[in-house]
């Protein structure tokens, strides 16, 4: 029991995973920064902005809706992406316990954040929040399809395996996914369905800061925001991970290999960023086109080329 709240709790879960994912986070607003001709924030400016809405900010609640959901809300996206992290980091890194969920389940765990970013945004009674939750489950319908795809893609790769440890050891045995034809093609579609799960341009139509004043968000303030900050923190970076487990061979952290873990990381965010500071916002019709027709036809394509050992 100690062992595994130690896993949600401190490593590879809640604290060790917002942690990375600030360092992350200063990373892409540092090279986006770079990209701008800007100097660009502090090392520490993404824990800075975490403290002073946690601990100076005021929480104001929004006088229309419902307040326990709205502020209940970004507590369970917390728990969604943190119980994600054990779920994907674990295989990753090659700890072997008895914390364990297959591809399936962190799939409908990395959903709950959004949901819950949802029904918050609907309980606070905010019109323009509503447009946000309502382009926010719009690309849901858009991208998750895209990325159920993809995994399923990854299990024929595997030889029908559902567990994360068993992908992992099937690419340490016979060389990463990414190697063949079929693995460029899915990573390319997972890029751009992390890109979507992130929020990231050209995909972040249900924050869309210059129409709807971070839509979604627009009511929250203090703790709760600053709860919502963390959670997206960890998805920087169990997101790229989970691209490192499923693609890229896994995270061995052993010795040299645990640069090369660092590597593959920092290469994905790079990636992401790069993407984010080279292309315009998309309107959510655009986005869900995009992915319900051209990605789920290149992981399909995909697919076939796995079928025939490409």
């Amino acid at each position: 029991m100690a062992e595994n709240l130690f896993y949600f709790f401190v490593f590879p879960g809640l604290l060790f995973a917002g942690a990375i994912g600030g360092m992350l986070s200063w990373l892409d607003r540092k090279v986006t920064a770079w990209v701008q001709f800007r100097k660009g924030p502090v090392l520490l400016q993404p824990f800075y902005d975490f403290l002073k809405l946690l601990l100076v900010k005021e929480t104001i609640v929004p006088s229309k809706g419902s307040v326990l959901t709205f502020l209940s809300a970004p507590v369970a996206g917390l728990f969604g992406a943190s119980v994600s992290a054990v779920f994907i980091l674990l295989p990753a890194f090659g700890i072997t316990s008895g914390f364990r969920g297959d591809i399936i389940v962190i799939f409908y765990l990395l959903t709950i954040p959004s949901l819950s970013w949802v029904i918050g945004a609907l309980a606070s009674g905010n019109p323009l929040a509503a447009v946000g939750a309502s382009r926010e489950i719009k690309l849901l319908i858009g991208f998750e399809l895209t990325l159920l795809l993809i995994f399923a893609a990854v299990i024929m790769k595997s030889g029908m395996s559902i567990s994360l440890y068993e992908i992992i050891a099937r690419q340490q045995e016979g060389g990463a996914f990414i190697g063949s034809l079929s693995g460029v093609l899915l990573f390319i579609a997972l890029v751009f369905c992390i890109q979507a799960k992130l929020g990231f341009v050209p995909f972040d139509i249900a924050e869309a800061e210059t129409e709807l004043s971070e839509g979604a968000f627009i009511e929250y303030s203090g703790p709760p925001y600053a709860i919502i900050k963390f959670t997206k923190y960890i998805m920087l970076f169990i997101l790229p991970a989970l691209a490192g487990a499923l693609l890229l061979g896994g995270l061995p952290v052993g010795g040299i290999s645990a640069l090369w873990s660092l590597l593959k990381i920092l290469a994905v965010v790079l990636l992401l960023t790069l993407i984010r500071n080279t292309n315009p916002r998309v309107k959510v019709g655009q986005a869900m086109r995009f992915f319900l027709i051209w990605m789920n036809a290149l992981v399909v394509i995909a697919i076939v080329l796995s079928y025939l050992g490409l």
